[in-house]
């Protein structure tokens, strides 16, 4: 991206995503780097201003993660967020030390300065165990905690906190993030879906050039539907050559009816039956990270024999979104990769296509603003997401044909009461998961012995923490009982009340 950037240097905090997210959503464009990211490369971007996330370590332990702030402070405005006001106070001569009790989760702090936008009584969510004991010199303490700690400093160009202002449990978090940007780095708000999409069109020819040809492959996702409707758009439709797979892992009917709406849309568009290869290739694989990988290698391979090769086709695209890059490439060493993507981390040299990847720095809902911007009809931009693997992941332990029948009628019975009574625009992303257990029930008067069901259904803004949705209990009673009526093979069926985190959206 070539607009000046907000840069958020990340020391390991589960809520770096978020303050590029909020950033974001007030129109500023922001990028995340690892805390490593070099003083020359960040003058390069000329930021409007700099964040320091937050992060577990103490910051005069031996090997916790240190950078030269004052390196940084020439370059641009400072925030520090939680471990970054600490690093801000050690590196500048102020002092840290453990706190003599932690101050987890909600809190209240009382400024003693006015910020715009921001009660002088704030409600904030707060993770740490240092506390900031004495200020650096020349920066004054202006908020406290209820629990008598320093919540705020201000000093020359830096503002630093000691709360998570990017978490929606604080309140007015969001003002004190356009108080950073607006009010001391005099930053433009012009981050939006038309200016991102004239960026993007420009960005892609620039990569693409005059004569080359795209292959896209596409998943019946938002994602890669946007990002072949962009490029269509770019490029026109007879350069973008567009291959809808069915990899038998789809949901019910989904291939027939979502190939007929690309063509609708414009596409050119290819549909290919691959869903033995795909079914073939898994068969024994029951880890979730094999099963992953398998799809990934297996779509190259169709992709590979789906088009003509006469054709001047030097580039890839995918619909790689930066969620998917953050989960897949930690920013700080030791950290843990949560799972893998089939659509990151680049493609097999025998294919010898260069990979484009124009909505790699959004995040969804940015994709769908920008979909709604290129004029695709809502019912596409508000589908829920749906896996690269497919219903592979959904279906636990080793996928046959027979449990994927049973969950495709399952899902489908899930989705179309949620279609039926309102609900669906409401959940984040909803589906069902078919677990590796059997129970004994009792069905028409005889015993069986059958599988469990799990209905997952949550909230998000962004997919990067998540809610399970509260329905009514008289709603599940009757999905269960559809489920089980009419949907041979199931005779339990479960509701998962897991947020994100601790766990994931999907189970595999």
């Amino acid at each position: 991206m070539n607009y000046r950037p907000f840069i958020i240097l990340d020391f390991g905090s589960q809520f770096t995503q978020l303050i590029a997210r909020r950033l974001r959503e007030l129109g500023y464009y922001s990028e995340i780097h690892s805390y490593k990211y070099s003083t020359e490369e960040i003058k390069k971007k000329n930021p409007y201003g700099i964040i320091l996330s937050g992060g577990p370590n103490s910051v005069y332990e031996a090997n916790s993660p240190q950078r030269d702030v004052s390196e940084l402070r020439n370059i641009s405005p400072l925030m520090g967020v939680c471990y970054g006001m600490q690093l801000l106070t050690h590196q500048l001569g102020g002092r840290v030390a453990k706190a003599d009790h932690r101050e987890y989760g909600l809190n209240y702090v009382t400024w003693t300065s006015v910020i715009s936008g921001v009660p002088q009584k704030q409600k904030v969510w707060m993770s740490h165990g240092d506390v900031v004991e004495a200020p650096p010199k020349g920066f004054e303490i202006i908020a406290m905690s209820d629990g008598s700690h320093p919540a705020a400093m201000r000093g020359d160009g830096v503002l630093a906190v000691q709360f998570h202002p990017e978490v929606a449990h604080t309140d007015h978090g969001n003002d004190l993030l356009n108080y950073f940007a607006k009010d001391l780095c005099h930053a433009k708000a012009d981050w939006d879906a038309p200016h991102i999409r004239d960026h993007l069109f420009e960005e892609i020819r620039k990569q693409v050039g005059a004569t080359d040809h795209v292959l896209v492959g596409l998943s019946g996702g938002v994602d890669s539907t946007v990002v072949a409707t962009l490029l269509t758009k770019a490029l026109g439709a007879e350069r973008v050559h567009c291959v809808f797979v069915d990899n038998g892992l789809l949901r019910k009917n989904e291939y027939e009816s979502v190939l007929a709406s690309y063509k609708t849309i414009g596409l050119n568009v290819q549909g290919v039956d691959a869903s033995k290869e795909f079914l073939s290739a898994l068969k024994g694989k029951s880890d979730p990270e094999e099963k992953r990988k398998t799809i990934g290698r297996v779509f190259i391979e169709v992709f590979e024999k789906s088009y003509d090769h006469k054709l001047p086709i030097k580039w890839l695209a995918q619909g790689t979104l930066y969620p998917d890059v953050i989960e897949s490439v930690s920013s700080v060493g030791g950290s843990v990769t949560i799972k893998s993507h089939h659509n990151v981390g680049g493609l097999p040299e025998k294919m010898k296509l260069g990979l484009v990847e124009p909505v790699r720095e959004l995040f969804k809902d940015e994709v769908r603003a920008l979909g709604a911007q290129l004029g695709l009809p809502r019912e596409m931009l508000w589908r829920h997401p749906f896996p690269g693997p497919g219903l592979a992941i959904r279906v636990l332990g080793e996928v046959t044909e027979e449990k994927l029948k049973i969950l495709k009628d399952c899902d489908d019975v899930f989705i179309s009461e949620l279609r039926r009574r309102g609900l669906y625009e409401k959940i984040w992303q909803a589906f069902c998961v078919l677990l590796p257990v059997k129970t004994v029930g009792v069905q028409g008067d005889s015993r069986t012995y059958d599988h469990v069901l799990s209905l997952r259904a949550v909230t998000s803004s962004d997919g990067m923490t998540a809610d399970w949705y509260p329905f009514e209990f008289e709603f599940l009673r009757e999905v269960s009982n559809l489920i089980t009526n009419k949907v041979k093979g199931v005779n339990r069926v479960v509701y998962d009340i897991t947020s994100k985190p601790p766990g994931t959206i999907e189970w595999e």
